[in-house]
């Protein structure tokens, strides 16, 4: 379907179509007064503004409840094998049973599922991702989740309008990647949280664990700029020293750097067991 047969279709249609896209109602009746879409950028500008700037928490959390449980084999292998979850398809029965546990225990603390754009990632590392963020506070995970979700919207657009014209899509502002300089390899499966400063707090609003190029190219939903302050990325490298039976001197790296306009800014870390160094990438 490209954009302008998306445009044509009767209104109850797409909207029933956007929704499916982000379970919130508010957001899809708010997205379909600009409907018809002028082009697909402005599809995705109006999805952000009004996902970010109009909808509540109360509209967030509708949104979650569309998603499947994270593992809930079933409704997994019903809904999203082959699709935005098909690295679950794979999980061993004791990876599928942590999934089960984690999942309790993270509904249990915040009271909504756990929200991740799962496209490219395994079984594993979604698990991962799943214990880490257990140890976030309620206010973190939420706008965690609220980044997962749109960066989902975002892959369900361009599935809706698969003929469209999405090359203008920039990848996520902020970038990452790893280096152990003492082993001439990346840093794969370190975790990594983005912070901003909230009334004098940091507080994690992004969160992803490196891959094996050591590289986290999705902090951030496509086109989805950070307003210009200070932030800082916190790179957790004790599980990657001890993983590799190395004895480290930094457990954390945190890495303080200032954003000003809307370009692209890679932070790259690179680290061995005794030092470290970074710089502004391209």
């Amino acid at each position: 379907m490209t954009l302008l047969e998306f445009n044509k279709l009767e209104r109850n249609v797409a909207e029933k179509e956007l929704h499916a896209c982000c379970g919130s109602q508010k957001w899809s009746g708010l997205l379909m007064k600009e409907f018809p879409f002028k082009n697909e950028m402005y599809m995705i500008a109006s999805a952000e503004s009004n996902w970010y700037g109009q909808c509540a928490e109360a509209d967030w959390l509708e949104a979650f409840t569309h998603h499947p449980k994270i593992g809930d084999v079933k409704s997994l292998s019903e809904k999203f094998a082959g699709k935005e979850q098909a690295g679950v398809a794979t999980a061993t029965e004791n990876t599928i049973n942590e999934l089960a546990r984690a999942n309790k225990d993270y509904e249990e603390k915040f009271g909504f599922i756990f929200i991740v754009c799962a496209t490219g990632k395994s079984a594993g590392e979604m698990l991962r991702l799943l214990q880490d963020r257990l140890k976030n506070n309620r206010d973190e995970e939420l706008n965690i989740a609220m980044g997962e979700q749109h960066k989902i919207t975002i892959t369900r657009f361009i599935k809706l309008i698969e003929l469209g014209d999405w090359q203008q899509l920039k990848v996520s502002q902020l970038t990452t990647h790893v280096l152990d300089t003492s082993a001439g390899r990346p840093g794969k499966d370190i975790t990594i949280r983005l912070k901003r400063s909230i009334n004098s707090r940091w507080q994690t609003f992004a969160q992803g664990i490196t891959n094996a190029d050591g590289r986290i190219g999705d902090l951030l939903p496509p086109n989805k700029n950070v307003d210009p302050g200070n932030y800082k990325m916190v790179f957790e490298t004790t599980e990657y020293f001890t993983a590799n039976k190395i004895h480290g001197f930094y457990p954390v790296v945190e890495i303080d750097f200032t954003v000003i306009d809307n370009e692209h800014y890679h932070v790259p870390l690179l680290i061995n067991p005794f030092g470290y160094s970074t710089y502004r990438g391209s």
